[in-house]
């Protein structure tokens, strides 16, 4: 079947809608890397359909949710920038309406009152205790709760659905394509873990149920999430049915793996994005390499500006297979957009590191823009991070850096070194033009003069200079410092260095 021929499709484009899908955490832990490739699959899907993408908390498991985590999922989602149509809607504001639902599906027969003991249901019915059964359809003891014959007199009893028996439930898949179930092997599932919600309490949803009320009441068309989720499709399908909605369609995304090819995890590293992002990545970066976490656009393409994405990502480009973090390639990808993404587009971000990192400056923002511009060009296709340019490249913005140990080691030993370094000082200090040119110049006539290689004396200045053995080209380093920089920090460099090189 097309997806575009589904019947929450067709009904949808009927009332003029269009695509409708959403993403839906629960606020037991930060906005993880699984999580933000499910929403960014959503919001393409979403963007590229020029459909709605709606936001949705699922804040109804008290024992676990931390209502501090959710500004956090919105933080990370803002930052990727996948911007939210409808929303945030919160499920703990929408009791009624589930309990409005379970009313309906014990006034129909399709679900009845469960006075077992709340631990019996906890993790979903036991099947046979003896596992030994031989058919291919599993087994599931039934509660007599089913048949009006409670096995306790339990005053709060619980909601279950009424799985049909004796017949199957299917389900095309946009990504894993037909799937089929048979009904026999499906526990009677809580929809309610309280019947008081039938009488105006406030008894809490499961996954279940919360989840197919919203869908339907915010008219779903897709449902986009992990793989992990497609054993809930069956139970959802027929909850779908029993209140007289058609489903969705489901599309379910590989999950993604470790290098060990287990599942990610705290163990792998980082997996929350706002790690990624106080580490330093680019959102756009992060965003591109997201979406190759199980997706392709049909070619060996992998550079997309976000507007590329959005144009060519669809359901058909997902892939079945389960995919691995490479945090190497991730490191790539953002190398790549801090050497290639437009300046003026870099710049902000560039800016808002220096800010939390306390070097930045207004003027730079100002009357000195050009300024900044260049050093940033300059900086750029050694760094792999944000991070580097308040860290590896901190001296190009602020006189308060140190010397690195090993450099100083390394570069400073030589017993000349005090001696060449102030005559070129001096000459540096002397040169009219302040160039690229006249600079090189300068060094390299002291070289030749004193009889040394002119690589003494470049490594020796680039340590005084930026406190690095690595760093640009000596001599733009130099012009974009400036002359008075340049010749400050030679000269406070010197004790240091006469220190070391009388060391040996």
């Amino acid at each position: 079947m097309s997806y575009s021929d589904h019947p929450r499709s067709q009904a949808a484009d009927a009332r003029g809608e269009g695509v409708r899908v959403r993403f839906a955490p629960s606020p037991t832990g930060f906005l993880h890397v699984g999580g933000a490739r499910t929403a960014l699959f959503n919001w393409l899907f979403a963007r590229n359909q020029r459909g709605t993408f709606i936001l949705r908390i699922e804040d109804t498991d008290l024992e676990r949710n931390r209502p501090e985590l959710v500004e956090g999922i919105l933080d990370g989602l803002r930052w990727l920038g996948l911007d939210w149509d409808e929303g945030p809607f919160y499920q703990s504001q929408r009791l009624p309406g589930y309990a409005a639902a379970a009313e309906k599906l014990l006034s129909k027969g399709a679900a009845y009152l469960c006075h077992c003991p709340p631990e019996k249901y906890a993790g979903g019915d036991s099947a046979d205790e003896a596992g030994t059964a031989k058919s291919e359809i599993k087994r599931i003891v039934r509660c007599s709760c089913r048949d009006a014959k409670p096995s306790t007199a339990d005053q709060n009893p619980a909601v279950r659905f009424r799985v049909p028996l004796g017949t199957t439930t299917r389900f095309d898949d946009a990504v894993f394509g037909p799937r089929e179930i048979h009904n026999d092997e499906m526990e009677d599932f809580v929809l309610l873990r309280s019947a008081r919600s039938a009488s105006g309490g406030t008894a809490l949803p499961t996954y279940q149920l919360g989840a197919v009320v919203d869908d339907i009441d915010m008219r779903i068309t897709h449902v986009i999430r992990g793989a992990d989720h497609i054993s809930n499709t069956p139970k959802q399908i027929l909850l779908y049915r029993a209140l007289d909605a058609v489903p969705p369609v489901f599309a379910h995304v590989p999950l993604i793996l470790g290098p060990d090819r287990t599942r990610l995890s705290k163990r792998h590293g980082a997996t929350s994005v706002s790690s990624y992002r106080d580490e330093g990545f680019l959102p756009e970066a992060f965003r591109n390499f997201l979406a190759l976490l199980g997706w392709s656009s049909g070619d060996d393409t992998e550079m997309f500006r976000t507007s590329d994405l959005i144009q060519r990502f669809s359901l058909s480009g997902v892939s079945r297979t389960n995919a691995v973090f490479d945090r190497a390639k991730l490191e790539w990808f953002n190398q790549q957009y801090l050497q290639k993404l437009p300046l003026e587009e870099l710049l902000p971000a560039i800016q808002a590191e220096l800010e939390k990192a306390g070097l930045w400056r207004p003027e730079w923002g100002a009357s000195q823009r050009e300024w900044f511009a260049r050093t940033v060009d300059l900086l750029r296709p050694r760094t792999r991070l944000l991070s580097d340019f308040s860290h590896w490249a901190r001296a190009f913005f602020t006189d308060d850096f140190d010397y690195d140990l090993a450099a100083r080691e390394k570069f400073w030993k030589d017993e000349r070194l005090p001696d060449l370094l102030t005559r070129l000082t001096d000459e540096l200090a002397a040169l009219p033009d302040w160039t690229h040119d006249a600079c090189d110049r300068a060094l390299r006539q002291l070289a030749e003069k004193a009889g040394v290689k002119a690589a003494l004396l470049i490594n020796a200045t680039r340590v005084a200079l930026v406190g690095q053995p690595v760093a640009p080209p000596l001599f733009d380093t130099m012009l974009v410092l400036g002359k008075e920089r340049v010749v400050g920090r030679l000269r406070r460099a010197l004790p240091a260095i006469s220190a070391r090189s009388a060391a040996g």
